[in-house]
């Protein structure tokens, strides 16, 4: 008696469907990721075209009527805030502050994490929880013991001191951010300096800043952001109106019974010109600082 040969049933596939990868959307999750990126990028530009808008409104009160801007639209707020205020000053008082905050606070945080980083001194852990520490106590808890050291250093209505002051804020965090940076890099380049007779500095400087380069992008958009933007310090700090900053600056369209929405719209969009270049220098480089230096810490 001869057996019969096991049949296999060959597998069938319906004629032109493609089977789906593994991790690959189907058609109907495609389309709902693609209408929800959208909708969430249509949430972020809203603000920035709704200031546009009313930065178009002739009239203070115009924000109140919305509707009525397009019929009227000009603009006169950009020509105002340009030859009637002292933008440029403010310009050249932000982007110095900015600017120095920028490269004094960085190379301190960059100097303070590779330090952390790679040597083993008494109390280098300590240090790092102390400067995480710092950043525990609210702003205008530390305006007046700041103003009292700075007012007796003669740094009061000072670009120089605004910038030290902006480090106290900057310097811990981006110090953080570098130093899990700084981990990410092997220290075998390190000993690969020291033996082609590199001071620690020097293979500081040579070696490990070229290859940190996306982690000092991101925090020094951070850190130009933060000193751009700020507010309290500048405020309290700048004394002299030629010395204004933008934040301050803007607070001169606002009295105690009244506020120009449209010039401080149009003042908001000329503020963001600079920004938004800064941000085009820096953009290759911060999506990947911002991943790398959350991989090892």
């Amino acid at each position: 008696m001869t057996s019969s040969p096991s049949t296999i049933a060959p597998t069938t596939t319906t004629p032109g469907k493609r089977p789906r990868r593994r991790g690959e959307l189907s058609p109907a999750a495609r389309v709902g990721t693609h209408v929800t990126l959208t909708v969430a990028s249509l949430i972020a530009l809203f603000p920035i075209v709704w200031l546009l808008y009313l930065s178009l409104g002739p009239d203070k009160d115009d924000y109140l009527h919305p509707g009525g801007i397009f019929a009227k639209a000009t603009l006169d707020n950009y020509s105002f805030v340009l030859t009637n205020t002292a933008f440029f000053n403010w310009l050249w008082s932000t982007l110095v502050v900015a600017g120095g905050t920028t490269l004094f606070g960085v190379m301190s945080a960059a100097t303070t994490g590779y330090a952390v980083s790679r040597m083993r001194f008494p109390g280098h852990r300590p240090l790092m929880w102390v400067l995480l520490l710092t950043q525990a106590f609210p702003i205008a808890v530390l305006i007046v013991p700041m103003y009292e050291i700075f007012s007796q250093l003669r740094l009061i209505d000072s670009h120089l001191g605004l910038i030290l002051v902006n480090c106290t804020t900057i310097v811990p965090y981006c110090s953080w951010l570098l130093k899990g940076y700084f981990d990410t890099i092997p220290i075998e380049l390190d000993e690969a300096g020291m033996i082609d007779g590199l001071t620690p500095f020097g293979t500081f400087w040579r070696l490990i800043l070229p290859l940190a380069r996306p982690g000092l992008a991101v925090a020094a958009f951070y850190a130009f952001i933060t000193a751009f933007a700020e507010v309290a310090f500048a405020s309290t700090f700048l004394l002299d109106d030629s010395k204004y900053t933008f934040a301050v600056g803007l607070q001169s369209f606002v009295s105690e019974h009244d506020a120009q929405w449209n010039l401080m719209a149009a003042t908001a969009v000329l503020i963001a010109i600079p920004v938004t270049i800064f941000f085009y220098l820096v953009q290759r480089h911060v999506v990947t600082g911002l991943t790398a230096g959350g991989v090892k810490g």
